[in-house]
This record gives C-alpha cells, structure tokens and sequence, in this order.
C-alpha cells in the first residue's frame, strides 16, 4: 500500500497536465476539462490516502475513475450525442460511474465496472465506424493508449502473487501514458500510422498470450504426471520452449492480418516480373503496375521536385527512394503498416533501376525531339537567308546581266563603241555575281576546310593579320598532329569562331602575337583564343553575340574577356 498514494497522484497528474495541454491548444475542449478535472480528483485522492483517510480516498478515486475520466474518453476528440447509441452510452457510463460512486462496495465497484467497460467498448467501435478522418486517427490513439495499458496492468496483476500487491500497485503507473497519447491524438494524429502502431500491438499481444498459453500448459502437464516442485533451470527450460513460439506466432499472425486487410501479397520475384513486363516509356502505366504487384494505395514520380506521374489517392505515411539522380518514387504505406516487408523491399530494389531507366530514356527523347525542333528552325532560318540573298542580291544582278546582254546585241551593228562598254559592263556584273555566289558558299561552308582542313585553314586565313597600330600578327596555331574526325558543323563554328577572334585582336588589342589552341577531349572540342596585348573594354556586339550563337547552336558554351596576361576566348563544342 505504500506505493499507491505515489503512483495514484502521478497518473492523476498526467491526465490533468494533459488536459491542460489540450486546453492551450484549443482542441478536444470538453473532453480536456474533464481530464483536468479527473486529474485534480485523482491527485487529492492520493493525498488522502497518504494521510491515512482510506474510506474518503477511495471514494474520491472511484469518482475520478468512474465518473470524469470514463466521460473524457467518451466525449474525445469531439463531444457528441445527438444520436441514440451516443446519447444511451453516456448514459450508461455516466449512470455506472454513479452508482459505484454511491454505493461503494467493491462487488458493486465491480459489476458497475465490468458494465462500463462493455459499454465504453460498443461505444467506441460505434464511434470509430461512424467517423473518418482525423477524428477517427484520434479514436484510434484513444484505443491504442487504453488497450495497451490494459493489457500491460492484467499483466503485471496476473503475474503477481497476494503478497506482492506493490508490484500491482506500481502497475498503475502504465496509466500514466494515457493522457500524453490524447494529447498526440489530438494535436498530432498523423505523426506515425498509428493503425500500424495497432496491428503491431495486437499481433505482438496475441504472439505473447500464445506464449504464455504454452507455458502454462507445460507447467499443467507436468502437474499431471507428478512433477510438482521443478527448480529454477527446469522453468528456464519450459520457458525456453514456450518462448519459441513467439516469432512463428507473430509472423503467422501478420500475415493473417495483412490478407484481411489488405488481400493475398503477391510473391515478390513474380511481382518484381510483372512490374518489370509493364515499366516502358509511359510512366503511368509503370507506377499503376508498382501499385497493384504491392498492392499499395499510392505511387507517383518526381522530376526536380515536380511531380512527373501518380498513381492512386495520395496518403499521410509515404517513403521516398531516390533513382539514381534521375528522379525520385514516392510509394505510400499501406494503411496498418509502419514499413515494407521485406519482400516489398526486394520488389522496390529491383524497379528502381528499371524506372530510373524509363526517366532517362524519357529525358532523353525530350532533349532529342528539343534538339530537332531547334535543327529544323535553324535549317529554315537558313533557307530564308539563302532565299533573301537570292532574291536581294543575285537575282536583281543576273537579271541586269540579262537586259545588258539584250541591249548589246541590239547596238552591235548600229553602235558598235557602245555596244563594247555594254559587253565591258555585262563582264564587270558577271565577275561581280560570281563573287557573290563565292561569298554565299563561304558563308554556308569556307571551301578552305574541305581543301585543306580545319588547322591548314585557320593557319592560312592568320596570314598577313595585323593590329590596330599597323604591326604584323603573329598567330601561333596549336593542335594534336591528328585531329580526330570533326562533324562538319563543329569545323565551321571552331573556323568561325577563331577568325572572329583573331579579327577582334587585330581591330581592338596591341598585341603582336596570338595563340589559338584545340584540344578534343570526352567532353567536346576545347577552342581557344589569347593575346598578349592591352584592349578597350570588352563590350557585346556583334562578334562576341555571333560567337556565342554558333556555340549555343551546337550545345556548347563560350567564355570572352580580359585575361590576366590578356585577352581570351575559349568555347567548348560538344562533339
């Protein structure tokens, strides 16, 4: 008796320190002014009974405990009773409460007792099945605590002898974790699936009744053939025997549970074939196909943070597996469950690769059908210009040939000194549309390249550069003795973009000298350009614009500016 005005004033004071939690939260008020007013009855209780007032204690208590507390739990998270079975459950627990209360004997205490506790559980499976949401996740903690604490305190009592009442009355402190599991219930509902936290508890009680079944009837059998009297080591060894029933009970017992939960789990091999059979260039269909091998209620699929794809109704309790930098899955838990199974997690191993491959793909189809939209503008943009200087320049000069010509023949025989300027002027046109078909051609492709190559070429149009200031340019060019096969377009933009360079140094820098450096390597062609010499500010204009363009047209970058011994431009053309 020591121990139970102690243990009876720290569970009161749990309750009504929970109560009063939740009344700074504003939330389950009703049943939060019960709680503190249960918690206040309970801690003067425990002091009258220290006192040595035991009849008034015990009658306080049993008001705390009949009355306040079974009507907190009946009116949390919200107070209802609008409905029959609500109303008549009140009614029952209220009116039991009363009467233990009143009469106070303990076989009245106990019939009151055993009424109250059948009714509170109708009630609550009525309230549990009548709710949803956060109200039911609330149910659900209130269940979790008073089951659990229950079970623990039959426990301990049923383990206990008559003579060890202390270890019955230090039992009561599991009561204590009531209040804070209303609290969470409450404010926090959704901080841990606590529907899983009910499967484990239940499949791990049954497991351990199993357990002590077995040992008990051990200890009976060998009652019965006249072994009364066993030492320590032969409890050990019933013990022992007993124990090894636990697992196989618990993981038989979760399967029970998952298949009426959840239906038949696929075998995760067949599961992992299946999902695999279905994963291919449509994300949907690969996630819907995750979703029914696991049979979870959620998938979906993340790009950058931004949901490429789900599959399912979205849930509180999900696991994030990362794919290889390609992406992310996002797989919700099943309802009950606090992790995968093993099994899942086999099956989840094996997609992985899979998805984050189909995310690659994707990408990369993505990028392609990117790179042949920008290939087609550029070759129209191209074949607008060509048509422009076709129509703009050549063609009013091929026509200007032809009205020369014409009017030559007509003055041949009556004026032949001004037929002869007519046919001097028709070759001047002539030799000039020639040089516009040559500087066309240039300007589609240098005929430098395809007659010398790209190093030759470069070497050949440095020749006679000269500065500002009227001195020659000496340009060295440096590059492996065998250039690797180069795409066409990444000759012409390295040739473009080296002579706009170099016509940058011989215009803007003093420089004497220059060096152009390429250098292929796994990423791309490294094209660059340095001076030795003083320059204006570097402004944008039209060279440094044309530069990076050509660059940016093949995915590549460029860098232009003031060095430390210099100037410098450098690109970098993938290959």
């Amino acid at each position: 008796m020591e121990a139970l005005p102690l243990t009876t004033a720290v569970v009161s004071a749990s309750f009504a320190l929970s109560g009063c939690a939740l009344l700074l939260r504003r939330r389950a008020m009703v049943s939060a002014l019960l709680l503190v007013a249960g918690g206040g009855v309970g801690v003067v209780a425990g002091v009258l009974l220290a006192r040595g007032h035991s009849d008034t204690a015990a009658a306080t208590a049993t008001f705390a405990g009949a009355v306040l507390l079974p009507l907190a739990l009946a009116l949390y998270p919200e107070p209802r009773w609008r409905r029959v079975p609500d109303f008549l459950g009140l009614v029952v627990l209220a009116g039991c409460g009363t009467v233990a209360t009143a009469y106070h004997e303990p076989d009245v205490t106990a019939l009151m007792a055993i009424v109250q506790g059948c009714a509170f559980v109708a009630h609550t499976w009525w309230r549990i099945e009548t709710s949803d949401g956060p109200v039911r996740r609330s149910l659900t903690w209130m269940v979790l605590a008073v089951t659990t604490t229950v079970l623990v305190y039959f426990v301990l009592s049923f383990s206990s002898e008559a003579s060890s009442a202390g270890l019955t009355d230090w039992g009561l402190l599991v009561f204590a974790l009531v209040g804070p599991a209303l609290y969470v219930g409450a404010t926090l509902p959704d901080l841990v699936d606590v529907r899983g936290l009910v499967v484990s508890t239940v499949v791990t009680t049954v497991a351990l009744v199993t357990v002590m079944s077995v040992f008990v009837l051990e200890l009976s059998l060998l009652d019965a053939l006249g072994a009364h009297d066993l030492n320590t080591g032969a409890l050990a060894v019933l013990a022992a025997l007993a124990a090894v029933a636990f697992q196989p009970t618990r993981v038989v017992l979760r399967g029970v549970v998952d298949q009426l939960l959840f239906g038949e789990r696929p075998d995760p091999l067949g599961a992992a074939s299946t999902v695999a059979g279905r994963i291919g260039e449509d994300p949907q269909i690969a996630l819907r196909a995750i979703r029914e091998a696991l049979v979870i209620p959620y998938a979906a699929l993340l790009v950058d943070g931004v949901p490429l794809a789900a599959s399912g109704a979205e849930t509180t309790h999900t696991r994030t597996l990362d794919l290889d930098g390609a992406g992310e899955l996002v797989v919700g838990l099943r309802p009950g469950d606090l992790t995968f199974s093993p099994g899942d997690e086999q099956v989840l191993r094996l997609t992985v690769p899979l998805l984050a491959q189909t995310l690659r793909t994707r990408a990369l189809a993505e990028d392609l059908i990117e790179s042949r939209g920008q290939t087609i503008a550029a070759v129209e943009e191209e074949r607008r210009r060509l048509r422009r200087e076709l129509h703009d320049g050549l063609g009013p000069r091929l026509s200007g040939v032809a009205f020369t010509s014409d009017a030559a023949r007509n003055l041949i025989r009556t004026d032949p000194a001004a037929a002869e300027q007519m046919v001097a002027q028709l070759r001047a046109d002539t030799v000039a549309a020639i040089e516009e078909i040559r500087r066309m051609v240039y300007a589609m492709r240098p005929p430098a390249l395809d007659e010398l190559g790209l190093v030759p070429a470069l070497r050949q149009q440095a020749v006679g550069l000269r500065n500002r200031a009227g001195e020659p340019v000496a340009v060295q060019v440096t590059a492996p003795e065998e250039l690797p096969d180069l795409p066409a377009a990444v000759e012409v933009a390295a040739y473009r973009i080296v002579t706009e360079a170099l016509t940058n140094v011989a215009r803007h820098s003093t420089s004497a000298s220059a060096s152009v450096r390429l250098d292929p390597a796994s990423d791309g062609l490294h094209v660059e350009v340095t001076d030795r010499g003083t320059s204006d500010a570097w402004r944008p204009g039209v060279g440094l614009s044309s530069m990076r363009e050509r660059a940016a047209e093949l995915g590549g970058t460029l860098e232009a500016g003031p060095g430390p011994t210099g100037g410098r431009v450098a690109a970098l053309l993938p290959l």
